[in-house]
C-alpha cells in the first residue's frame, strides 16, 4: 500500500542511523509473493519481512490485531510493546521513541 511504501525510506534511515546498536526492523507483508518481489525491486527492503498468510496457521495480522496497513509496533529490548500506531507514525515521533528505547537497551546491564 502507499503508506507502507512511504515507511520504507524511514525504516531504512533508522537502520542506517542505528547500525551496530540494539535495534532491528521486522516487517509483515500482505502482498502476493509476485507483488512483493516486484515491489522490493523498486523499493528494496533491507530487513526480514514475513508473509502475513501462513499455511496451516492464523494470519499474523489476526494474531497481532492489525486492522489496517501499516500498523507499527515499537517493542523494547525485553519484548514489551511500548507503542502501537494504526497508521504510519510521524517520523520525528518514531525517531524520538526509538532513540529512547535504544538508549535504555544500551544502559541495561542484563540485556
Amino acid at each position: 500500500c502507499g503508506p507502507c511504501r512511504e515507511m520504507i525510506p524511514i525504516e531504512r534511515a533508522l537502520l542506517d542511523r542505528l547500525k551496530g546498536r540494539p535495534f532491528a526492523v521486522l516487517g509483515v507483508n500482505s502482498d502476493t509473493p509476485a507483488n512483493y518481489a516486484a515491489g522490493s525491486k523498486e523499493l528494496p527492503v533491507a530487513w526480514r519481512s514475513f508473509r502475513d498468510k501462513r499455511v496451516g496457521q492464523p494470519d499474523i495480522s489476526a494474531e497481532w490485531k492489525v486492522g489496517g496497513w501499516p500498523t507499527v509496533y515499537l517493542i523494547d529490548h525485553r519484548g514489551i510493546i511500548r507503542k502501537r500506531w494504526s497508521a504510519a507514525p510521524p517520523a520525528a515521533a518514531l525517531d524520538k521513541l526509538v532513540d529512547e528505547l535504544v538508549a535504555t537497551a544500551v544502559e541495561d546491564p542484563d540485556r
